[in-house]
């Protein structure tokens, strides 16, 4: 899975970097948010999505947005919003048929820019096993494009018009590890290739086996990773002390994988 991320990138760099032509942060009710080094559950997070605009100009085409959303998906039949913390990672394998995914899959389909993330490695000290956490990121320093799905809720305790009466959130995709990965974690997250961006985001593109075909394990993205403080296992640590890596073992090499 991918239960921690960071991201860093402020807003200006996102537009530019994946080409936003509508910027929906700027325009929302929600400020912009610092950068986070800790990202969790429930958090607003980016998302890139390709969506067409609004009433009254109906004939043309999709547009890429920036948007905020909240980490953990909504299905847009849920009674309520409660179980949206937990549905914060879909499996590549039943994204395209699960019920809480399959309708975002075919028409909301999302990249959640990220600068990496955490996994926890079960290793042994003095005889007792405990979690040591990893940061996990490009070697080239770019960001990686996380394959997302996004759903829409609608609030119906307000009015249609008012600016909350729709709650924006997502999923991470995610895999089955790589081997090198694997030795930290059993999952991992997708990423889309830069070259699949508008395949992936296009709303009128719904045919499962091409879809899955522009996903890669987030690793072929040439990945590295170091182990951190386990000052990123609580939610309220945050800033980019928790990325700094560990001193570094004389048996280990800071950038080896594990």
């Amino acid at each position: 899975m991918c239960g921690r991320f960071v991201s860093a990138r402020k807003r200006l760099e996102l537009l530019e970097e994946f080409g936003i032509e509508r910027d929906r942060v700027a325009d929302g009710p929600d400020p912009e948010p610092d950068p986070d080094y800790n990202v969790a559950p429930t958090r607003r997070i980016y998302a890139v999505m390709e969506r067409r605009p609004r009433d009254g100009e109906a004939e043309q085409p999709p547009a890429r947005e920036l948007r905020l959303v909240r980490w953990g998906l909504v299905p847009s039949w849920a009674k309520d919003v409660s179980g949206g913390g937990r549905l914060i990672n879909a499996r590549a394998e039943t994204v395209a048929v699960k019920p809480a995914f399959r309708r975002a899959f075919a028409k909301r389909r999302c990249i959640l820019p990220a600068d990496g993330y955490y996994e926890w490695q079960t290793v042994t000290e003095q005889g007792k096993p405990r979690k040591q956490p990893y940061y996990i990121y490009p070697k080239d320093g770019g960001a990686l494009a996380f394959a997302g799905v996004y759903e829409l809720w609608r609030d119906e305790a307000l009015p249609a018009d008012h600016e909350r009466a729709w709650l924006w959130t997502a999923a991470i995709i995610t895999t089955q590890a790589t081997d090198d990965v694997g030795q930290i974690h059993d999952r991992m997250p997708m990423v889309i290739a830069h070259d699949h961006w508008a395949d992936w985001l296009n709303p009128d593109d719904s045919e499962p086996g091409q879809l899955q075909a522009t996903m890669r394990p987030a690793m072929a993205g040439g990945l590295t990773s170091y182990p951190v403080s386990t000052a990123v296992n609580s939610v309220r640590n945050n800033g980019p002390e928790l990325i700094v890596p560990l001193s570094a073992d004389p048996e280990r090499p800071p950038g080896e994988l594990f």
